[in-house]
């Protein structure tokens, strides 16, 4: 299938400890990321019962659109702040809808 877009979710884990300060560094990327070319959704939630525990809901037009938004200087950035912020490392899945 052409022209299919690209959907990415990213759980990321918080230590006990680093919730609140998670949280304001994830919340940093979501209008820089929202701006980029090639953004559909961008969506960041976090667990009602289990407050460590956040999830990136994201739809991208392409692959390409995907690798410049990993490459961006806001998620570099972010990328240097989670070794001291998270529990384990981030997993991030990519999927194609089927239906």
């Amino acid at each position: 299938m052409t022209n299919q877009t690209i959907r990415v979710v990213a759980r990321i884990t918080a230590l006990p400890n680093k919730v609140e300060e998670l949280k304001a560094v994830l919340l940093e990327l979501i209008e820089p990321s929202r701006q980029e070319a090639g953004a559909i959704n961008y969506e960041l939630l976090q667990n009602q019962y289990d407050l460590t525990d956040f999830t990136f809901i994201e739809e991208w037009t392409s692959h390409e659109a995907l690798t410049t938004h990993l490459d961006s200087p806001h998620l570099q950035a972010l990328a240097a702040k989670l070794e001291t912020l998270v529990a384990t490392a981030p997993d991030i899945r990519r999927y194609h809808l089927l239906a």
